[in-house]
């Protein structure tokens, strides 16, 4: 399945469980801002999320790979724009887990949105906080 949008500036590539619901909410979040998304249904993420790089700790529910960097989870579109623009010196951007009003995972009730955060990983400088991002 590929989602795709005119004017698009970057594909990227998504790996995930054919079951999840979520992911592909994910890729039509990045879809309505401006990215393509090409879809590739695997029933082994963690196979997926050993070649890809993705430290266990910050694991979610799909694996990304755009212009070189590594998104996992449910990343916000602002902050995968941010990565491309500013290009850091890092192997990707994580959102661990499934927070609960990450772009994906909104609840009906916008009181039920959690704050949390974008992890940079994979730099010289370790991980650190790349955004948090408050309801």
């Amino acid at each position: 399945m590929v989602y795709s949008s005119s004017g698009a500036s970057s594909t990227v590539t998504m790996y995930s469980s054919p079951t999840c619901n979520c992911c592909d909410k994910w890729a039509n979040h990045l879809e309505a801002e401006g990215f393509t998304v090409e879809i590739s249904h695997t029933p082994n993420m963690a196979q997926v999320k050993r070649q890809e790089g993705i430290p266990f700790n910050l694991g979610s529910c799909h694996t990304a790979v755009i212009d070189g960097y590594r998104v996992e989870g449910h990343v916000p579109a602002a902050q995968v724009k941010r990565l491309l623009e500013e290009r850091p010196d890092i192997r990707g951007l994580a959102v661990p887990g499934m927070p609960i009003g990450s772009p994906g995972m909104e609840s009906p009730n916008p009181d039920d949105h959690e704050t949390y955060n974008v992890i940079a990983f994979g730099g010289a400088e370790g991980d650190y906080v790349f955004a948090t991002i408050t309801p």
